[in-house]
This record gives structure tokens, sequence and C-alpha cells, in this order.
């Protein structure tokens, strides 16, 4: 995705761009209002991350400008009463992260945001000898199949929606134990070898350090 981080605290801007810019996305940075008019204008953008105390011009009027291109936007803000997200929700803003924030946590909702602004549905997968049907939940490998748990399909297929995307541990967890993630990742880890050994993914379900995991597929090879 093309980025654009408006952001003012250097620290942050560049922790935050080169966490992206590791897992692929292009950022470009804006450390003001005015300068963000003019970067944004430039060309359009798949995501903004912005905060709202900026010189210049405010955030929440960036807002209000961004608004009318349906440019999906995350708040970063060190705002954090409920009134400041409430009005930031409903001038557009698709999510907002207060400060101080963990790194994981703004990559598990830039994700987020994107699978919502690019609906993407599946039924079927194959890679690498491996077939997946979603509807039926079959696998198999190589033609033979392979018996999973239901908490091993469940992230698998996790992972075959949201192909060459980092996952983090939380949003795995939340998404197939529907529980609230507490910081505990044996459990997942655990799934997560299983799932691999089973499959022949070791090197197909990669860890992502600091974040999680993601399944990297080659679409030219996806068969």
């Amino acid at each position: 995705m093309k980025i654009l981080i408006i952001e003012d605290d250097l620290a942050i801007s560049e922790l935050v761009g080169k966490t992206l810019t590791r897992l692929g996305h292009t950022c470009e940075y804006a450390y003001d209002g005015e300068k963000a008019v003019e970067i944004f204008d430039r060309h359009p953008w798949d995501i903004v991350l912005l905060d709202l105390m900026l010189p210049k011009v405010n955030g929440y009027d960036l807002l209000e400008y961004i608004r009318p291109t349906k440019t999906p936007v995350i708040i970063m803000s060190a705002m954090d009463q409920v009134g400041d997200r409430i009005r930031g929700l409903k001038m557009g803003a698709d999510d907002y992260l207060c400060k101080p924030f963990q790194i994981g946590e703004l990559v598990a909702r830039v994700e987020a945001v994107r699978r919502r602004s690019v609906p993407y549905e599946e039924e079927t997968f194959s890679y690498k000898g491996v077939s997946v049907d979603l509807n039926s939940r079959r696998v198999t490998k190589n033609g033979e199949e392979i018996m999973l748990t239901l908490k091993e399909f469940g992230l698998l297929s996790t992972f075959i929606l949201n192909k060459n995307v980092a996952l983090s541990r939380e949003q795995l967890f939340e998404t197939v134990w529907e529980e609230e993630y507490m910081g505990e990742s044996r459990t997942l880890d655990m799934h997560i070898k299983r799932l691999r050994q089973k499959l022949g993914y070791e090197n197909v379900i990669k860890t992502v350090f600091r974040i999680g995991y993601r399944m990297e597929v080659n679409e030219d090879n996806e068969s």
C-alpha cells in the first residue's frame, strides 16, 4: 500500500514508517498540516495515518479535507478522551489509536482497514501441494487428506484470506479463539508450529519479528 504518515513527532514517524516499509508498504511523510495537503494532492493514497495536533493546519481540518476522497484514515493521537475519539470517528476516520501505542497494534489496524477497504473473497486455495476448500473445510496435501483441528483450520483460513499480510498475535488469537488476547502466546505459537508441520509450510508461514505471522504466497506459483 501507499501510505501517507502525517505526524510531527519525528521519532514516532520514523518508527511507524520503518516498520511499514519493512512489511512491503511504501511510505511518505508530512510533518505539518500545510505540507500534508501538498503531498496528499500529488496522487491517490491507500491509507493516511494522521496525528491531530499538528503545526499550521490541525488534524481535524485535514480529516475534513481528506474525507471527500474516501481515502481511509487512521488517527494516531495523544488526545485520548472519549469525546476526541467520537469526534474523529464521526468526522470520517476509519479508526482511532491513542498514543502511546504498540507498533504491532498499529500494523494490525492498518491491515484491518485495508481488508475493509478492499473486500476479498476466496473459496479455494492451492499452493505448494496443499489444496484447501474453505466451504467444505477439506484440506489435502499432494492429494492426501490432511486432518486439521478446528483451531488449526481457523488459523489456516485466516492466513488464506490475508495472504502476504502481517497479522499480529492478538489479531490471530481473537479471530480464531474468539477470546480477548491476554499476552500469552504459547497456545497460539504451538498451533502455528503444528500447522506448519502438517502442511510442510515452515517456509510459507513466516514469523514477523515483534508482530506475529504472515503467510507468504508468490502469486505466480500459486498452484
